[in-house]
């Protein structure tokens, strides 16, 4: 899984997220940190309100919490959705050692993004392409 301060960073430099069943999010600053939400028709929803999305936590009666903004929340990509935000650039994940490599050609540039999880040698290469080169769209389909 990719870590949460990566999935900040990916947040903050704009990747955008179109909720969906089966993701993963973390809600920060309120005493969840440690623990990973996902989205699921049974039990957690996405509805629209006047202040914009929100996460909705349906049949939690134990919470205090039964919904939460979209913007107060951070996405945690699999690395099935960052290696398909890579898209045509992506060349190969490669062991090497205790660490991966995930090698991409961006613009005829042959980068490599090491870590020893799968999933943030991905982000840090999707991180870099949204850093570099903002215009260029990147979309989980």
């Amino acid at each position: 899984m990719i870590s949460i301060e990566l999935a900040r960073s990916l947040r903050d430099a704009g990747l955008s997220w179109a909720p969906a069943s089966g993701d993963q999010f973390v809600i920060p600053d309120r005493g969840l940190d440690g623990q990973v939400f996902a989205i699921s028709e049974m039990t957690i929803d996405i509805r629209s309100s006047p202040g914009g999305k929100v996460i909705a936590f349906n049949g939690t009666v134990e919470w205090a919490l039964d919904a939460i903004l979209q913007r107060e929340v951070v996405w945690l990509p699999s690395e099935g959705q960052l290696r398909e935000l890579l898209g045509e650039r992506f060349i190969a994940l490669e062991r090497d050692g205790d660490v991966l490599r995930c090698v991409v050609d961006f613009d005829g540039h042959r980068m490599e993004y090491r870590d020893a999880a799968a999933a943030n040698a991905y982000g840090r290469a999707v991180l870099h392409r949204l850093l570099h080169d903002p215009a260029d769209p990147l979309q989980v389909q």
